[in-house]
């Protein structure tokens, strides 16, 4: 991925149903391969932000750009297109339950017309790397909320995306999956490049990773760093666990076999 602004916000404000702001006067860039926390009280605004990135909810001022279009009364087509270079990740998972894990996953390259010969090889590299292979066969609601969880990740990097956006995506699951879902998020964004906004309640995890923070306060945001953007976490207070060498090893394979099938699409 190309280094430059993904994401460009202008004096942008939002409102539901010509109700009081919601989101007001909000101004901020972010870099391509960028890591952001976001943050805030309950109904301070996150959800929507992350609506207005998407482009599910549209800004009543301000301007919005994307990859440097700008999103204001763009077509339906443009819109696709954008979105075709993000992915989003849900606190509740978003799983069609009478589909199974590997058609879950598919599903995104299906829609675009993919050859099924490549889906098949991508999807079970994909399975592997979030190391739920053996329940390709199964039907989401078998599995753990944690597995659930990773079987959406994997459904969002199946795309490539430039940009994910989770929206507290560790909040129905326990520490250990927690952390084993962070990993997967920290090796899409180092060794794919993508850029991710991920919102949280959660003061532990932003201790234990130290990537900067968004936070929504009384309609506005404001950021803080402590540390400069696109570097490692800082993750001592963490024991090392081997799911961490396994997950870099399989996403290295992952990031070659999306280069080798790239022309069998």
């Amino acid at each position: 991925m190309e280094a430059g602004t993904a994401i460009s916000f202008a004096n942008v404000a939002a409102r539901y149903e010509g109700g009081r702001e919601v989101l007001s006067d909000v101004s901020f860039n972010i870099s391509s391969g960028s890591f952001y926390f976001l943050s805030g009280a309950s109904g301070a605004g996150k959800t929507t932000l992350l609506r207005l990135i998407y482009m599910l909810h549209p800004a009543s001022r301000g301007q919005i750009k994307l990859f440097g279009k700008n999103t204001i009364g763009i077509s339906r087509d443009e819109i696709n297109q954008l979105r075709n270079k993000m992915a989003i990740v849900f606190q509740e998972y978003s799983l069609i339950s009478n589909l199974s894990v590997f058609d879950n996953i598919a599903l995104p390259l299906r829609v675009r017309g993919s050859d099924e010969k490549y889906i098949k090889k991508i999807v079970t590299k994909t399975l592997e790397w979030v190391g739920l292979a053996q329940y390709a066969n199964q039907k989401p609601l078998n599995l753990s909320g944690g597995q659930q969880q990773r079987v959406s990740v994997a459904r969002a990097i199946i795309t490539q995306p430039e940009i994910l956006l989770a929206d507290e995506p560790t909040g129905n699951l326990d520490d250990d999956s927690a952390s084993r879902l962070m990993e997967l998020f920290l090796q899409m964004n180092k060794n794919f490049g993508t850029a991710i906004i991920l919102a949280t309640h959660s003061q532990k995890l932003m201790d234990i990773y130290k990537f900067p923070k968004i936070f929504v306060e009384n309609h506005h945001v404001r950021f803080q760093s402590d540390v400069k953007n696109n570097i490692q976490p800082v993750t001592e207070k963490m024991s090392p666990k081997k799911s961490e060498n396994y997950f870099t090893e399989l996403s290295n394979k992952l990031e070659l076999q999306f280069s080798k099938l790239a022309g069998d699409k």
